[in-house]
């Protein structure tokens, strides 16, 4: 056990085991080891993201912003204007902001939008892989005729919608349909009946832009027939209005889609629609008003031209001239009196006319500039009109049976005799005041009875003269500023911005996709690597095995060797396997030189855990190595249950071996020894038949004689022993030994492992130990195995890779790359066709 432990001590200086600390370097380059992967993995992702982006339109968002008028700001200018004395209406009111958001977020807005851009007809050109929407720009458009929405639907159940549009020279166009095999020539302009739509094909300007005349290629237009609810509610689901900020009526309107320009004008025209639904509100009320204003007239015209002839024929009757300067001092003293009369009587006249017209209305809009001066009745109108117009609203897209419609009908029928019973209030209240003025005036009239009767007759008739004059020209003046008002047709919603697309797309973001797609090309192998590190209980490399070696020393790595490469190494062989085994003699050289040699040879013994870990083979090319030195080597089959010697020989090996020779008692060594085919300082002490109880013939005293004398006649014995953790085997011989190489096989070996082979170490089982890790892939090779092995060999490129080596690579990934354009090729048709 001492001299063990002395050897290990030796061991430790001489490979000198390094402590464990966190060392960067070494992390990055156990994953710069696998950058073909990271290469190939990054290649990938990124392709795919070319293909994502190709596959998926960019969409783009158009953005237009809009102030909405307040109408009480609106009403107040209006009264500058000499509104300020018709106090029956002065507006409609105020709607609530989030009404009108609502009305601009409505399907008819959107629906009339539509119709007023012709979106239902879509226009599509092929361009490679992909199909892109044209709008505007196509070479040909369609002017439609009528449509049968009915047929339409049917047609699109069948993809019948579709049409294609050839172009056979400057006035003829050939109209396809793929599902019906229909094909027609037209002349530009001749009506085309397709069962769902009638239309007529027309040149577009914009066919300079996609397409010259000069052009030998064919021009094809595909074109798709929607209906207008459809496209309608694919719109609203892309469109939204908000407001900016809520102290304000500043809104901003929103559309996303894949065609800059039809984004915008779509904006563009939901914000004409609006502006054209409240004009058409707003000249509503000042037709009724001007309808009520006209009839006014009509009656006070004729009045008036009675009491005129009245007056006419009076005077002439009574043959007077100047009545007015003659009774100026009488009438100066009522005068007073006289004017309050007028206007009580004016009032009077123009409040029975606002009841008259009010009980004669049927559930219709009241005038805005004729009536009281009461501020409560100006209310009740206001909010009538206002119920008015939302029940009109409502009666577009319903019927009066409506609960809705019932409802505010109730509402306005009590609003309305609300506003009738005001009016006989004011009836009432004019009257009384019109009693006590005529009182007043039968005062003064007893002042004045010396005048003629004439002069009293002739006041009176020119006092209805004056009330129907003050009164026609009233209306008059009202009739005119009314006019305006119909013509001015201000916009309720101010353009602020109008509608403009953002420069980018909004999705899908190239640099985003491209960026996740490199994150993720290099992220997936390192994931990859560390949950197999993480689940990977094997040993993969010397710093694993160094991990759980706990000091036993690791003389050597033996590389992996693929079935199309030699397996035994020679003098001329300069490949991996044989430096490694040529390093691997060196480093015996080291372990074993505190070991004496009292002038015999080094008994190495080669074993390992389970069977298939590389010891024959491993046995074999260390025997080659060191006879390729000069040295006198015999490598020795004491595997008895499994022999697999004869396997690196070019020749059949003798059936004779070791067990004949345990087993018979009077037989020579010499005589079961026998000569390589591959090296003449190699010998074989070949298995033999394998015994029935191989430890029995193992535990035989002749095995150590053996080995002495094997000792003496070469400078080495390389012995190939039996798996130790199956069978006790190399166990029982363990003590001939001056070294064992305990063979790891990289990728295959269980952690576990180690524990036995350590167990096994500290009760003395297996003498002067070293590990030898076999098996290990170039790329989980340390020293020698990371630097390839590569000096003194013809390199072109100093240490980079050769020239064949990166055309045979360039080659290969090429030829990769094909294939996988060819793939996303046949993926873009798939879903371009399933899109269409």
């Amino acid at each position: 056990m001492k001299e063990n432990v002395d050897q290990n001590m030796i061991s430790k200086d001489y490979f000198n085991n390094e402590e464990e600390s966190f060392n960067l370097r070494e992390k990055l380059e156990g994953y710069l080891r696998f950058w073909k992967w990271f290469v190939l993995s990054t290649a990938i992702t990124l392709l795919f993201a070319v293909i994502y982006l190709k596959a998926n339109k960019p969409v783009y968002k158009a953005l237009a912003s809009v102030i909405l008028e307040d109408e009480k700001s609106t009403a107040s200018a209006n009264n500058t204007n000499g509104f300020a004395d018709l106090n029956v209406l002065a507006g409609f009111g105020a709607s609530s902001i989030e009404n009108e958001l609502g009305l601009i977020r409505s399907k008819r807005l959107m629906t009339n939008a539509v119709k007023a851009l012709g979106l239902n007809v879509e226009y599509y050109q092929h361009k490679g892989f992909s199909t892109n929407e044209v709008y505007k720009k196509s070479p040909y458009k369609l002017r439609l005729v009528s449509m049968d929405e009915m047929a339409l639907q049917n047609a699109m159940m069948d993809e019948k919608n579709i049409l294609e549009i050839k172009k056979l020279d400057k006035n003829t166009v050939t109209i396809e349909q793929d599902e019906t095999d229909y094909k027609a020539t037209f002349k530009l302009g001749d009506i085309v009946d397709m069962g769902f739509a009638n239309f007529v094909v027309e040149s577009n300007n914009g066919l300079d832009t996609l397409q010259t005349e000069d052009s030998d290629s064919d021009v094809r237009v595909e074109i798709k027939f929607l209906k207008v609810d459809q496209v309608a509610s694919s719109l609203r689901s892309q469109f939204d209005v908000a407001l900016i900020d809520k102290n304000s009526t500043l809104i901003e309107l929103s559309i996303e889609g894949n065609v800059r320009q039809k984004a915008e004008d779509i904006l563009d025209q939901l914000v004409f629609e609006y502006n054209q639904e409240a004009i058409e509100d707003k000249n509503l009320i000042t037709r009724n008003t001007a309808f009520f204003i006209d009839e006014r007239l009509s009656i006070i015209n004729s009045e008036l031209d009675s009491v005129e002839t009245g007056k006419e024929k009076f005077k002439t009757a009574n043959q007077l001239t100047n009545i007015e300067a003659e009774s100026s001092i009488i009438i100066q003293n009522v005068s007073d009196y006289n004017n309050k009369q007028q206007e009580v009587l004016t009032e009077l006249e123009m409040t029975k006319a606002m009841l008259k017209h009010v009980n004669a209305n049927k559930l219709n809009l009241l005038p805005a500039n004729m009536g009281a001066t009461s501020s409560g009745m100006v209310q009740l109108v206001e909010e009538y009109n206002k119920l008015v117009l939302e029940r009109n609203r409502m009666l577009k897209g319903a019927t009066e049976t409506n609960p809705l419609v019932v409802n505010l009908g109730t509402q306005l029928q009590d609003i309305k005799d609300n506003i009738s019973e005001s009016l006989r209030r004011r009836i009432a209240d004019l009257r009384i005041k019109k009693d006590n003025l005529s009182r007043q005036a039968g005062i003064l009239g007893s002042q004045i009875s010396a005048v003629p009767s004439q002069e009293r007759e002739f006041r009176g008739i020119e006092r209805q003269q004056d009330i129907k004059e003050a009164l026609y020209l009233f209306l008059l003046k009202k009739r005119e500023e009314n006019s305006l008002s119909l013509a001015a047709k201000a916009p309720k919603a101010k353009i602020v911005d109008e509608a403009y697309s953002l420069s980018s797309p909004i999705s899908p973001k190239s640099k985003v996709v491209m960026g996740l797609a490199l994150l993720t090309g290099l992220f997936l192998p390192f994931l990859i690597i560390n949950i197999n590190r993480l689940i990977d209980n094997k040993i993969n490399t010397r710093e694993n095995l160094k991990k759980s070696a706990k000091g036993i020393p690791i003389v050597g790595e033996i590389p992996q060797v693929s079935s199309s490469e030699p397996n035994v190494v020679s003098m001329t062989d300069r490949s991996i396997l044989s430096e490694s085994f040529s390093i691997l003699s060196a480093n015996l050289t080291y372990v074993m030189s505190n070991v004496p040699d009292n002038g015999r040879g080094s008994c190495i013994y080669v074993t390992s855990s389970v069977q298939g870990e590389g010891k024959t083979f491993t046995a074999f090319n260390l025997a080659m190595t060191l006879a390729e030195s000069g040295k006198s080597v015999i490598i020795v089959g004491a595997d008895l249950r499994n022999p697999q010697l004869h396997t690196y020989e070019h020749k059949q090996v003798g059936f004779m071996g070791l067990s004949s020779y345990l087993t018979d008692s009077n037989s020579e060594l010499t005589d079961y020894i026998e000569d390589s085919n591959l090296n003449q300082k190699l010998k074989i002490l070949p298995s033999g038949p394998i015994p029935s109880n191989p430890i029995q013939v193992l535990r035989k005293d002749k095995v150590g004689k053996m080995f002495e004398e094997l000792r003496g006649m070469f400078d080495y014995v390389i012995v190939d022993t039996a798996p130790a953790m199956l069978v006790a085997d190399t166990f029982l011989i363990s003590k001939y030994a001056d070294l064992t190489i305990y063979l790891i096989r990289a990728g295959q070996t269980e952690n576990n492992v180690i524990e036995f082979v350590l167990e096994a170490r500290s009760e003395g089982k297996l003498r002067n130990m070293s590990f030898l890790l076999n098996g290990v892939k170039t790329a989980d090779g340390s020293y020698s195995h990371a630097y390839g092995y590569s000096y003194g060999e013809d390199n072109s490129s100093d240490g980079l890779p050769s020239l064949n080596w990166l055309k045979h690579k360039s080659s290969i990934f090429i030829k990769w790359l094909k294939r996988q354009t060819i793939a996303s090729s046949k993926f873009l048709k798939k879903t371009i066709k399933k899109k269409r």
